[in-house]
């Protein structure tokens, strides 16, 4: 699982190190987002593909896979807080990488993150006989936990002190509402009939 899980945490970590260089954006603590992020895949994907069995191991149950599509079946409340506060995080990382973050922005990047990781464990079951079921309560747990992520960056940043510390993290300024002023009376200017 290390010899996997490591490497694709540093991709990731380059990856986006590599983005904010081209886009002129480098700083030590977007870097440290971009960190966060890649530690944060590599933690995900030990803890949701992993187990992989390439071979039966002797004297283990037969492993039924397949996929829960009917939401909160016998699901544990242990697995559906679990769930929740592990996709906390990623609702704030988004926040912090988007130029413009919103609840609709958030909920889009972590279904499709929740999504992406269980069609890979439906994938890793059929293929290698992994350990893990693809289950829609798991998506929909996750999801609330995105959001409530991105809702707690959202309202932390209201206060003034902070919102100037997460400044500091973001991807892109924040957009105030003096420079939105600024830009609505540049736009006004420019839209405005010239005198001759």
């Amino acid at each position: 699982m290390v010899p996997v899980v490591i490497p694709l945490g540093a991709v990731i970590f380059a990856l986006l190190v590599r983005r904010l260089v081209a886009k002129r954006r480098f700083t030590v603590p977007r870097a440290a987002v971009a960190a966060a992020l890649g530690v944060y895949a590599a933690g995900i994907a030990a803890n949701t593909v992993f187990p992989i069995y390439v071979h039966v191991i002797p004297g283990m149950q037969p492993w039924t896979a397949g996929v829960v599509f009917v939401p909160f079946v016998n699901y544990e409340l242990e697995d559906a807080v679990t769930n929740v506060l592990v996709f906390v995080p990623l609702g704030i990382l988004f926040a912090l990488m988007f130029a413009k973050p919103s609840w609709w922005r958030v909920l889009i990047a972590v279904t499709a993150t929740s999504l992406g990781i269980e069609m890979t464990q439906f994938a890793v079951q059929e293929l290698f006989g992994g350990g893990h079921i693809a289950d829609t309560s798991d998506l929909l747990s996750n999801v609330v936990g995105g959001l409530l992520g991105y809702l707690l960056f959202a309202t932390l940043t209201r206060m003034p002190w902070f919102a100037r510390f997460a400044e500091r993290f973001r991807w892109a300024p924040a957009e105030t509402a003096d420079a939105r002023a600024r830009a609505d009376v540049a736009s006004a200017r420019y839209r405005a009939p010239r005198e001759e």
